[in-house]
């Protein structure tokens, strides 16, 4: 436990040195990146001695607040979230001496490099806590730091606004959580976490109902992800990727433990759980397939993916409810490993789109083109990241959603209609998944094939810096281990399930219940046959005539204009979900045999936020003014009657 202590010691304090580093050095930047470094290896020597040792790692020192207990638990739950914290903090440290250097940002790189080490440390705080205060504390500081890295460019208008709006959330969601644990402590006598199953009824709905709408805010499930898209996109990329990877990963850590500590689960917290699994998965990603800015497309993609852990964290549950423990073991073990890869991959594409961002100074996608061949490196990570997040093998996105489809389809084997119906979450993660295709068709074929369509992506002549390709190819590598070597998460997958609730039987995450190796067979064998394909079609490259053009399909001097654009790609699909989404679509109509030069555009606004909240508080400040104006409208007989009133009632209450 002193490594890990020692290491979030380090992280937090990184940023404090360079606050007295000259404001156009280097020599700051690089001090908070190797402390950073220092104190995520730290941390992750001590989640590995932890892991080693067979048994939870134990602290607890007193704290001199009332109730309050410096109480830390290290345990296999725990360290499956803290290990690809690590990697992602770590990685972003590195990537920021190339995305975000001192030089070019002397008004708020120091700044920036402080509350990053803070959010870091702070989020490993969040995961080791084993008291509410503490948990609370380090939720609190969080949420803090989270905030000076989404408002990091504080002279922009469109980042004060998405630090508002997240500040606001959060502090919604950490109200409800006051009252959770509060209720918490009444229910158990103390603020210390309590054991795994320990709790039996009493005001457990009201916990349950406190706790989903606290961490459902700050993991982005839908409808309370309205702060998700515009922090992500007004955030430095590899605080996007700190954001999107680890901080939304606090609220289902928070979900999960805090339905470890009941010893029955009612079906209806599964079905819940499960409805708005669903809901997330599919609007989140067809909200991403309308989007036009890369960063809130690779946001909407997090609801997307908080929505896939919560159908395998509503299956879990509905195994617990209904006692079946091969549906509770794939159904955790497939969203647990979800938290991993989506740490992962997200964190990559958030880097591979930065690099993009930082070469062409725009986020929207039509400004792109013709990328790949003067940026190959961030070209192939931005797609090894898309195959993972699409679901597809050989990389690790692949393994977690088939453990779901397995809990899925094992649902069917139970007993009585109502758990049956579980089955239908494999129809809907297959059309998530599908629909995730179609995205990073669009993105990736608009943004790296074709032609440049800006001056802007005409002009890229460079690829992401050293710094920058180095934690690109780390996170590839890892998403390709996963994917080919599943089975060397088994053990830790099986340990994190039971710590979250014990089986009711002993079931084990091997064959014939989930065979691993022959997904990484199976992967393995596909990367083989594409390695082949590849040398093959590079040798008829080869071999081709020089002195022949390429088919135009008739397009004798192609244009960029000539080209699909983000709208035109996604409209066919984007109509279809015109219900929920309520796109606006401007021009694309064609007329006539030989028509006029048109144009075509879409606006697809949040639902949530930008159709219902905004407006609806717009009437109410409106109303409120309204009011006030009659009320306070600065005649003397009005105040005299107000007076007479307020006696009257004194008079009558006073009389009683």
């Amino acid at each position: 436990m002193i490594w890990f202590v020692a290491g979030m010691l380090l992280t937090a304090l990184s940023g404090v040195p360079g606050l007295f580093a000259d404001r156009f050095g280097r020599g700051g930047e690089r001090l908070a990146c190797l402390l950073v470094l220092a104190g995520t290896a730290s941390a992750t020597g001590g989640v590995i001695a932890a892991l080693a040792s067979g048994a939870p790692a134990l602290l607890t020192r007193p704290w001199s607040v009332p109730g309050g207990e410096l109480a830390l638990r290290l345990d296999p739950l725990a360290a499956l979230f803290i290990l690809p914290l690590c990697l992602v903090v770590g990685g972003g440290a590195v990537y920021g001496l190339g995305y975000w250097p001192q030089r070019d940002h002397p008004g708020n790189g120091r700044r920036f490099r402080l509350f990053y080490g803070l959010l870091g440390a702070a989020m490993m705080l969040v995961l080791a806590a084993d008291n509410s205060l503490l948990f609370l504390f380090s939720w609190e500081v969080m949420a803090v730091a989270a905030f000076f890295l989404v408002t990091t460019e504080q002279e922009r208008a469109e980042a004060r606004r998405a630090g508002f709006i997240y500040l606001v959330t959060a502090h919604a969601g950490a109200l409800a959580l006051f009252a959770m644990f509060a209720l918490l402590a009444q229910e158990t006598g103390s603020l210390h976490f309590p054991a795994a199953a320990s709790l039996a009824g009493g005001s457990a709905t009201l916990l349950f109902l406190l706790g989903l709408f606290g961490f459902g805010f700050k993991a982005g499930l839908m409808p309370l992800h309205i702060w998700l898209p515009i922090a992500h996109a007004a955030a430095p990329s590899h605080a996007s990727a700190l954001l999107s990877g680890i901080v939304l990963k606090t609220g289902i850590y928070g979900l999960l433990r805090l339905t470890s500590f009941f010893a029955v689960i009612p079906a209806w917290w599964g079905w819940t759980v499960l409805l708005l699994g669903v809901v997330s998965g599919v609007f989140g990603v067809a909200l991403a397939l309308a989007q036009h800015d890369l960063k809130r497309l690779l946001a909407y993609h997090s609801v997307e993916n908080i929505g896939i852990i919560t159908i395998g964290i509503g299956l879990a549950l509905l195994g617990r409810s209904f006692g079946m423990s091969e549906l509770t073991l794939l159904g955790m073990s497939g969203a647990l490993l979800h938290v991993v890869n989506h740490g992962l991959f997200k964190s990559l594409l958030f880097f591979s789109a930065g690099s993009v961002v930082h070469a062409t100074g725009s986020r929207e996608i039509d400004h792109y083109g013709g990328l790949l061949r003067q940026q190959p490196w961030t070209a192939v990570c931005f797609l090894g990241g898309a195959v993972a997040i699409c679901g597809l093998p050989p990389f690790n996105g692949f393994v977690s959603e088939w453990l779901i489809y397995l809990a899925a389809f094992g649902a069917s084997r139970g007993e009585g209609l109502s758990l049956r119906l579980a089955v239908l979450a494999a129809p809907a993660l297959a059309l998530i998944g599908g629909l995730a295709v179609a995205c990073f068709v669009k993105v990736f074929g608009v943004t790296f094939l074709g032609a440049p369509r800006s001056a802007a992506a005409a002009a890229v002549h460079h690829d992401a810096a050293p710094s920058m390709r180095g934690p690109m190819l780390t996170l590839l590598l890892a998403c390709a281990w996963i994917g080919l070597l599943p089975g060397t998460l088994a053990p830790l997958l099986q340990s994190a399930v039971a710590t979250w609730v014990m089986p009711a039987k002993a079931v084990s995450l091997a064959a014939p219940l989930a065979p691993l190796p022959l997904v990484g067979a199976t992967g393995w064998v596909l990367l083989i046959y594409l390695a082949g394909l590849g040398w093959w079609l590079h040798r008829r490259t080869r071999q081709a005539p020089r002195d022949v053009s390429t088919w135009g399909c008739g397009y004798v001097a192609p244009t960029p204009r000539m080209q699909y654009t983000a709208s035109s790609f996604a409209d066919s699909l984007v109509s279809q979900f015109r219900f929920g989404l309520w796109t606006e679509r401007h021009g694309g109509k064609v007329k006539g045999l030989f028509p006029a030069t048109g144009e075509f555009a879409s606006h697809t606004p949040d639902a949530v936020l930008d159709r219902a909240l905004l407006p609806g508080f717009r009437r109410l400040a409106r109303g409120c003014s309204w009011l006030r104006a009659r009320v306070q409208n600065g005649r003397v007989p009005t105040y005299l009657l107000y007076v007479a009133l307020t006696l009257l009632i004194l008079l009558i209450v006073t009389a009683r």
